[in-house]
């Protein structure tokens, strides 16, 4: 049965506070360049990703704030030197997708790369893409934390995945099954996730779905961990705003049941989720990537 608490994502505003608190508590960034600086140059190496073209074809979705963004393309134009990028960008917050052209902006180096901007969701620009009928192919598709707000996951991949020219690659980052996030939604999936909005998604998940239809792809570990401590804290505003992210939950301290709350922080501090040091609780928040080829 579908959960009757609301997602984050129906508060713009609340959503963009509570997720900039959990990247500063989290050392996804540092993981995530670690990956952007010595896995991905192979990736999008000459001889895959673009085949020796002219101009390289690029969407990002769920982009945020662009600097993820930039990294990546940063290293596809290192592997793919003096060529041209069309960049689409895919967000549907206005805050985020501001933040991203501020970033642009101030960034004199980005002469090979033009930027179409699209503030929508991954299924506006599905739905979009459909209407207008384009045949574009894309080199590099990536999808940062966008699975969690779909209906349907495999149906998000598969239309992507078919925008991918010869030797195009998809790359989806979200939450490792084995991470405290996989061991949350895995027990109380039933209860936190709303199917019209959030799967709760894990690369768990992903893998059991491609490996169900066969379609092979290649995955990776990234290891990271977010300090939760103030969520247990009853009233700590820093808390509840960590709590609605880790949980997908609009408000969830206000809004979830008593019995709910509790088997939520029963599970966030349990061994197989947190570490506790130096009287902080650090939530493992290890992360997936996983990357597709085009479709054969």
């Amino acid at each position: 049965m579908a959960s009757p608490l609301k997602s984050l994502v129906h508060d713009d505003d609340r959503y963009q506070k509570s997720f900039k608190l959990f990247l500063e508590r989290c050392s996804e960034h540092q993981c995530m360049r670690d990956f952007f600086h010595n896995t991905l140059p192979d990736i999008l190496a000459g001889n895959t990703v673009g085949n020796r073209k002219s101009q390289l074809n690029v969407i990002g979705v769920g982009s945020g704030d662009g600097s993820y963004d930039l990294e990546m393309l940063s290293q596809l134009c290192q592997k793919h030197p003096g060529v041209l990028v069309d960049n689409e960008v895919v967000e549907p917050s206005s805050q985020r997708l501001n933040d991203y052209k501020v970033m642009v902006a101030q960034k004199p180096d980005l002469e090979h790369i033009t930027f179409t901007w699209n503030k929508m969701t991954d299924s506006e620009f599905e739905e979009q893409w459909r209407q207008k009928n384009i045949t574009k192919k894309a080199d590099f598709i990536h999808m940062l934390h966008v699975l969690y707000y779909v209906k349907d996951p495999g149906a998000t991949i598969s239309f992507f995945q078919s925008l991918l020219d010869k030797n195009g690659k998809l790359l989806i980052i979200l939450a490792s099954g084995e991470s405290g996030m996989g061991m949350l939604n895995g027990h109380l999936r039933s209860h936190l996730c709303n199917n019209e909005i959030s799967q709760c998604a894990t690369t768990a998940d992903i893998k059991s779905l491609l490996d169900a239809r066969g379609v092979p792809y290649q995955s990776y570990e990234l290891q990271a961990h977010v300090d939760i401590t103030e969520c247990f804290t009853e009233g700590d505003q820093t808390g509840e705003l960590l709590l609605d992210f880790l949980t997908k939950v609009l408000d969830f301290n206000r809004t979830a049941s008593p019995e709910l709350r509790q088997a939520v922080l029963r599970m966030l501090r349990c061994p197989q989720c947190s570490v506790e040091t130096g009287g902080r609780v650090l939530f493992n928040n290890n992360m997936g990537v996983i990357v597709l080829d085009a479709l054969s």
